[in-house]
C-alpha cells in the first residue's frame, strides 16, 4: 500500500487534490485507517489517477469526468462534446477581448450629425422578452435581428430599394404603443429600413408594414464596438445625455433612440429636438 504522500508523488497530484477527488468519489483510497483517518492507495489505482488527470487537464468538470470513467464507451463522445464547448468559449473570449480592446482604444464619444429626410418602412417586432437578464437580452436580440432581416427581404422582393442598413427603435411613436410598452405587453421594438420606390409600390406592401416619412434632423450618435449588450446600451444613453452642451431649448430625445447593428459594433443615435411648451 502507498501512503497519500507516496501516491501523490507517483501521480503528480497534490494531497489536497487527492482529498478532493476522494470527497467527490472519483478516487477513493483503497484503505482508510479508522483510528487516524490516514488514506492508503493501491498501486493499481495509478491508472485511474492518470485518467482523472488527463480528463481534468482538458477542463472537464468533475461531473463529466465521473461520467467518462463510469461509462468508458461514452468517453470519446464526451470529449468531442467538451471540445466543441471549449472552442465556443475560446471564440467568445476572443470576441470579448477584441471588443474590450476596441472600446479602450476608440474611447467612443458622441458625434453630432445631420441626417437628411427619408422614407422608411417599419415593422413591429413581436414576442421579444423584456431583456431583464443577459439570456433574455440575447433572445430579444435574435428576434429583432430576424425581424429586420425579414423586413429587408420582403421590401426587396416587392421591388423596393433599400438605401441602407436596417435599424431598430423602441416602439414609443404613438400613444397606443406607449401604453402597450408601459403595460408590459409589447411590442417593445420596431425594425426600420430606409427605402426608395414609387408611391404605388410602397402602397402595395403587406399590411403589417408601415411606410413613414422621416423629416431631416440633427442626431447625436455614438458607435459602441463589439456585441450589443444591455450594459453598452445603457452606457450609450449616458454618454448621449452627457454629450456636448446643447442650447437650453434643445434636448436629446432618448425615447426615439435607434440602434443600427454592424459586424463590429452598434451605432446608437438619438434625435436632438427643440423643447415644446
Amino acid at each position: 500500500m502507498l501512503s497519500i504522500s507516496e501516491f501523490s508523488e507517483m501521480c503528480h497530484l497534490s494531497p489536497q487534490a487527492l482529498r478532493f477527488y476522494h470527497a467527490e468519489g472519483l478516487l477513493v483510497p483503497a484503505e482508510i485507517d479508522k483510528r487516524t483517518g490516514y488514506r492508503s492507495y493501491a498501486f493499481e489505482q495509478v491508472e485511474r489517477a492518470m485518467l482523472i488527470t488527463l480528463l481534468r487537464d482538458t477542463g472537464m468538470s468533475v461531473k463529466l469526468v465521473r461520467h467518462a470513467l463510469d461509462e468508458p464507451d461514452q468517453a470519446v463522445a464526451l470529449l468531442d462534446r467538451h471540445s466543441d464547448e471549449v472552442h465556443q468559449q475560446r471564440k467568445a473570449q476572443e470576441e470579448a477581448i477584441q471588443a474590450a480592446r476596441a472600446v479602450f482604444e476608440a474611447q467612443p464619444e458622441p458625434q453630432l450629425r445631420r441626417v437628411p429626410g427619408m422614407i422608411v418602412v417599419a415593422k413591429s417586432v413581436h414576442d421579444t422578452p423584456l431583456g431583464r437578464s443577459a439570456q433574455e437580452w440575447d433572445e430579444a436580440e435574435a428576434i429583432i435581428a430576424a425581424t429586420a432581416t425579414e423586413l429587408v427581404k420582403v421590401v426587396e422582393e416587392a421591388g423596393v430599394t433599400c438605401l441602407g442598413r436596417p435599424w431598430r427603435a423602441l416602439a414609443l411613436e404613438t400613444q397606443e404603443q406607449d401604453r402597450r410598452v408601459l403595460d408590459g405587453g409589447g411590442p417593445f421594438w420596431v425594425a426600420k429600413v430606409p427605402v426608395a420606390a414609387p408611391a404605388k409600390v410602397l402602397a402595395a406592401l403587406p399590411a403589417d408594414l408601415v411606410v413613414q416619412a422621416q423629416d431631416g434632423r440633427d442626431e447625436l450618435s455614438i458607435f459602441m464596438p463589439g456585441r450589443n449588450t444591455l450594459a453598452k446600451y445603457c452606457t450609450a444613453i449616458l454618454r448621449l445625455l452627457n454629450a456636448h452642451p446643447l442650447d437650453g431649448e434643445m434636448f436629446v430625445n432618448i425615447a426615439r433612440l435607434c440602434q443600427e447593428v454592424h459586424d463590429d459594433g452598434v451605432l446608437i443615435s438619438a434625435p436632438v429636438e427643440r423643447r415644446t411648451e
